[in-house]
């Protein structure tokens, strides 16, 4: 079998390795992750220094290894990373890359993980800089789409614990669902402690239920977020209201967000880190001056 094979990849990950080599992560749709080793990318006359930054596709010709394989050429596609490209949007483009690194897989055919995290990719670049709010809609739909290639997406339609419908009531402003990461989505059960805990709140486990992490509540219009993200596309007007008449805000995406970010870190059981520079933002503080293009890992060494 040849030593050599070629492949089409994204970056998701450029840690340092040895004196002046680079350690690269990079998803395939052939091969799924792929680790390999480019010899002196960190050197400043390098060829290969500009196109191993994370978030650049590229076309690969890689060299087997016993552990790890090296990288032996290089040809750019385009990159994410490129002039003009804002701090939130960096900070959203790494947010979805961490997702993929989490559920993706060696060795195997990655192809319907590579193609949706680029499309998801491509829909937060045409956001314009004018409306940064949209963001968190995009980035919402980017991460569900992703939890359901790898087939972890929350159930959001039916209840975790009963498996029947949940009726949404949009007449009522005080109509509430619950939502656990560890059950693995809603949870609607009239009589449940979960139900009577103040929204926002961290409710205490039934008698019958296992122990979950970060019971939530959810209101009407947030839960029809949720549901609406496992369509193909974003509805037309994703910050104004509903077709139901249910007001759709800025914090309803958030919450949603903020909720589906608690759901895939329980269950890759890793943090998502680039999600702390996106609440830098959404409060307006005075985010970093540079954002590393990379989840930050510690350098590797020989």
């Amino acid at each position: 079998m040849s030593r050599t094979y070629r492949a089409t990849g994204i970056t998701l990950r450029s840690t340092s390795y040895g004196e002046a080599d680079r350690l690269l992560t990079v998803l395939t749709p052939e091969f799924g992750l792929v680790r390999a080793v480019a010899n002196g990318a960190r050197k400043p006359t390098s060829s290969l220094r500009g196109r191993c930054e994370p978030l650049a596709v590229n076309h690969w010709l890689f060299v087997r290894g016993r552990s790890l394989d090296k990288v032996s050429q290089v040809e750019r596609i385009r990159s994410f990373t490129g002039v003009g490209c804002d701090l939130g949007k960096l900070a959203a483009y790494q947010y979805l890359t961490e997702i993929a690194l989490y559920v993706s897989a060696s060795d195997r055919s990655q192809a319907d993980l590579y193609s949706l995290l680029l499309e998801h990719l491509h829909r937060l670049e045409r956001v314009s800089e004018r409306d940064p709010q949209h963001l968190q809609p995009y980035l919402a739909q980017g991460t569900f789409h992703l939890l359901a290639v790898a087939g972890i997406a929350p159930q959001v339609r039916m209840c975790c614990r009963t498996q029947e419908p949940i009726a949404i009531d949009t007449c009522d402003p005080g109509w509430r669902v619950g939502f656990s990461p560890e059950l693995g989505g809603t949870v609607a059960r009239a009589d449940d402690r979960l139900a009577r805990q103040p929204a926002g709140g961290t409710a205490a486990p039934s008698a019958e239920a296992p122990r979950a992490r970060s019971n939530t509540r959810l209101r009407a219009c947030e839960l029809m977020l949720l549901q609406a993200l496992a369509s193909p596309t974003l509805p037309e007007v994703i910050t104004s209201s509903t077709e139901s008449g249910c007001e759709v805000d800025r914090a309803a995406w958030s919450r949603v967000e903020r909720v589906l970010r608690n759901y895939a870190q329980y269950h890759c059981g890793r943090p998502i880190r680039s999600a702390a520079l996106l609440d830098e933002i959404a409060a307006g503080a005075e985010p970093p001056s540079t954002v590393r293009p990379s989840p930050a890992d510690p350098a590797s060494t020989r």
